[in-house]
C-alpha cells in the first residue's frame, strides 16, 4: 500500500490509547463547547466565534469517530455511549449555536443611518 494511510492502524492506535485520548478529548469538548457559547452570548466577532465552532465541532467529530471504532469491533458498553453521547451532543450545541448566530445575523438591521426607516413628514 505504498504512501496509502492503513485505516486499521489508525483504529488501533484509537483503541490503544483509548484512555489518554479520552482524558483529553472529554475535557476538550465541554471547554470549546463552553466557549462557543460564551462567544454566542457576548457577541463576539464573527471571526472569534466561528473559529471557536470549528475547534468544536472538530473535537466533537473526533470524539464521535473515536468511540465508531469501538463500536466496529463489537464493544458496546455504557461507556461508549456515554462518550458518544457526549460527543453528539456538544456537535448539536455547536450546529444551534451556528443556526442562531446566522439567524441573529440576517435579521439584525444595518447600522448604517442612510438605511435606518426616517418618519413621515406631515404636509399640513
Amino acid at each position: 500500500m505504498g504512501g496509502m494511510l492503513d485505516i486499521s492502524l489508525l483504529f488501533e492506535f484509537s483503541r490503544g490509547n483509548c484512555v489518554a485520548i479520552c482524558a483529553f478529548l472529554v475535557p476538550a469538548n465541554l471547554l470549546a463547547t463552553s466557549q462557543t457559547l460564551f462567544y454566542l452570548l457576548l457577541r463576539r466577532p464573527s471571526s472569534h466565534f466561528y473559529l471557536a465552532v470549528t475547534l468544536a465541532v472538530s473535537l466533537a467529530i473526533t470524539m464521535i469517530g473515536h468511540v465508531a471504532t469501538w463500536f466496529i469491533i463489537g464493544v458496546i458498553q455504557i461507556q461508549t455511549f456515554i462518550l458518544l453521547g457526549l460527543g453528539s451532543t456538544c456537535l448539536l450545541i455547536n450546529l444551534g449555536a451556528i443556526a442562531y448566530r446566522f439567524k441573529e445575523q440576517t435579521y439584525l438591521p444595518c447600522s448604517s443611518s442612510s438605511q435606518l426607516p426616517t418618519s413621515p413628514k406631515f404636509i399640513n
